[in-house]
This record gives C-alpha cells, sequence and structure tokens, in this order.
C-alpha cells in the first residue's frame, strides 16, 4: 500500500478497512498529506514488493490515480489499473491479470473507493486461455527484447548511412572543387 500526499487520507480509511478484514499489510505511507511527495517512490517501493513477491498485490493511491498508474507501468512484470468503478477493479483481476490497483483520491469517494478495493482483492485471474494468450502478446519479453535489438540496429544503420552520405557528398564537392580550381589571375585595370 502506498500513497503520496494527494492520496491522503483515503489510504488511511483503505488501510483500516483491509486490516479489519484480515489482510497482511505492507505500508508505505503517506501519514501526513500536508508534506508534498511524490508518487512514483510510492509506486516504486509498491511495485518492488509485488516483484519479489514480497505482496501478491499493491494498492497505489494519488491525486488522480494516473500518474501512480504510470509510474507502476513502467515497471517489468507490473500491470497496473486505474480503476474509478467495481467492474473494472474485478475484471482487471480476472482478465488482465492485475496486480496493482490504482485510485485517485480526488475523482472517487471514500464508499465507492473501498467498494473498488474489496472488488479488486477478492477477484482472482481466471486462467483462461484467451486471457492468456492477449496477456502473451504484448508481456512477450524475448519479443519486445528482440524489437528493440531490432530498432537499435536498425537506427544504428541508418545512421552509418547518413554518415556515408554525407562524406561522399563532401568528397564529391572536393573533386568538384579540384576540377573547376584554376590559378588566380591578375586583372588589369586602367
Amino acid at each position: 500500500m502506498g500513497a503520496d500526499h494527494g492520496g491522503y487520507p483515503l489510504n488511511e480509511r483503505v488501510i483500516e478497512e483491509l486490516r479489519a478484514a484480515g489482510h497482511e499489510l505492507i505500508d508505505y505511507g503517506t501519514h501526513d498529506g500536508s508534506v508534498p511527495d511524490d508518487y512514483p517512490d510510492y509506486a516504486k517501493k509498491v511495485g518492488e514488493a509485488v516483484q519479489t513477491g514480497a505482496a501478491d498485490i499493491g494498492i497505489l493511491i494519488c491525486g488522480s490515480g494516473v500518474g501512480a498508474a504510470v509510474a507502476a507501468n513502467k515497471m517489468h512484470g507490473i500491470r497496473a489499473a486505474l480503476c474509478g468503478d467495481t467492474y473494472s477493479a474485478h475484471q482487471s483481476r480476472e482478465h488482465d491479470d492485475c496486480n496493482v490497483l490504482c485510485l485517485g483520491a480526488r475523482v472517487v469517494g471514500e464508499e465507492l473507493a473501498l467498494e473498488i478495493v474489496r472488488a479488486f482483492v477478492a477477484a482472482r485471474f481466471t486462467g483462461e486461455e484467451r486471457h492468456k494468450r492477449r496477456l502473451a502478446k504484448p508481456w512477450n519479453t524475448a519479443d519486445s527484447k528482440h524489437q528493440n535489438k531490432v530498432r537499435c540496429t536498425t537506427r544504428a544503420l541508418h545512421w552509418d548511412r547518413r554518415r556515408l552520405a554525407c562524406s561522399e557528398r563532401a568528397a564529391r564537392t572536393e573533386r568538384l572543387k579540384l576540377s573547376t580550381w584554376r590559378e588566380p589571375r591578375t586583372l588589369r585595370c586602367s
């Protein structure tokens, strides 16, 4: 569980609700909404807890939820869902195997946020073949590494061609200068 100053005090209420339901929590704060802080720092802590297996799922709360979702989704293996309704919350787990819930404290009310959290926590990935197939497409790390390598090789080749074209152009210009160069003549004026 992590929240920046924009997620406070909703995070306190969510923590209270989850503990009352008997869930174990790793609480990364914040516990003081008057001190500005940065949501990526909390996204990193929560994401690392999920990556290492210290936590099964994560919950991030910031002002809109968008920043936390963007930051969390940059981490390998993290699938963060920004949810504003219970349907999205449970479907993100059941169909998309999301492991981090993001909420916007300034967007959803407290009671709705608690319902969203309950739906997300209670849901499980169905493991249906169609969902596995869909998830494998964008998250196939071997393919993405290959794509990146191809992209970098193509970019390097492009630059090599540009350098070659520039050097060829310079050589042509130099040849042109040499072929048209004449001894300077002195002009006589009367």
